[in-house]
């Protein structure tokens, strides 16, 4: 017994060693360095940190991926910084691979707070790479928005294209995306809707900001996401959907706040009116008020007619 014991003493001494002096001071410049390019300006200077599949945050995610969240970070939040509190590292030695941890001082938006951080890092062809960043889970504050989970929502609008924008009005940028339906097949009309969607050919705009409601669209299962500023003055971007046919589009102008219409549906007649774009269908034209062309079909004949809209 004494000798398994020893035994496994010195396994887990020779499995556990302590960083010489020279690899602990690389390994602490590179964190620093690490930490340094966590501002909107310096993204590109990420990507060679990590390895090509890294655990991010307790999630298997790819190296795009991961460059791709810090992107969105950055974009919420211009003012981001991070750093290492007093500058305190500690480096362990384990199979060779290194574990970093220290207490990550983070600003925000007129926020700071700290947090237990941990990088696991190894060398390929000379140069440290990231396999593991994480914050501890004991940590306090783990659903602030700085952190991937704020930004996933739902895997799906991880995975869909985003319009970033204010639209809540907070000052601060967040982001839409339309979760499309599954189309499943054609069907035997010749009508614009000839196709035939899983539970519905419905389309659903959704937020990253918690505190705005989704905007379900019926009958749209092709789109394109608009932002069009803020157009009523109340400090938010207002929102367009753009609803694709075979032969037809259709604008919805949304007020992202409350999910209101500001304008009927802008409808052109894409086989008469060709490589229509927005500003040929929209327009601010004033203080609270917008142009907006629809196609209109008069005597047999579609035409083009332009309203003004008071959006009081």
């Amino acid at each position: 017994m004494k000798y398994v014991l020893s035994l496994l003493f010195v396994i887990l001494l020779v499995g556990c060693k302590e960083v010489n002096s020279k690899d602990e001071q690389k390994l602490q410049n590179f964190v620093k360095e690490w930490n340094e390019s966590h501002t909107v300006l310096k993204t590109p200077y990420l990507a060679p940190s990590y390895m090509n599949v890294v655990s991010y945050y307790g999630k298997q995610r790819t190296r795009a991926q991961v460059i791709h969240d810090k992107q969105m970070l950055f974009e919420q939040f211009p003012d981001y910084t991070q750093s290492i509190l007093n500058n305190e590292i500690e480096v362990t030695s384990e199979a060779g691979k290194y574990l970093i941890t220290f207490k990550k001082h983070v600003r925000y938006n007129g926020i700071e707070a700290d947090y237990d951080s941990y990088l696991s890092v190894t060398l390929k062809n000379g140069d440290f790479r990231i396999l593991r960043e994480g914050v501890a889970e004991t940590s306090n504050d783990l659903d602030a928005p700085i952190f991937p989970k704020a930004r996933e929502n739902s895997h799906r609008i991880a995975s869909n294209r985003q319009l970033f924008g204010d639209f809540n009005g907070d000052g601060l940028s967040d982001y839409a995306t339309v979760i499309s339906p599954k189309i499943i097949g054609s069907s035997t009309s010749t009508s614009n809707d000839a196709v035939e969607c899983q539970n519905g050919c419905d389309s659903v705009i959704v937020f990253s900001s918690g505190d705005l409601e989704d905007i379900k669209i019926k009958g749209a299962y092709q789109s394109q996401l608009e932002n069009l500023k803020d157009l009523n003055r109340d400090g938010a971007d207002e929102i367009g959907f753009w609803d694709i046919k075979p032969n037809s589009k259709t604008l919805y102008v949304y007020n992202a706040t409350n999910g209101a219409l500001l304008t009927e549906p802008i409808f052109i007649n894409a086989a008469v009116h060709k490589n229509i774009k927005l500003i040929d269908v929209f327009k601010k034209s004033g203080v609270n008020k917008i142009t907006v062309t629809r196609s209109v079909e008069e005597e047999g004949k579609w035409v083009l007619k332009s309203q003004i809209i008071n959006l009081d």
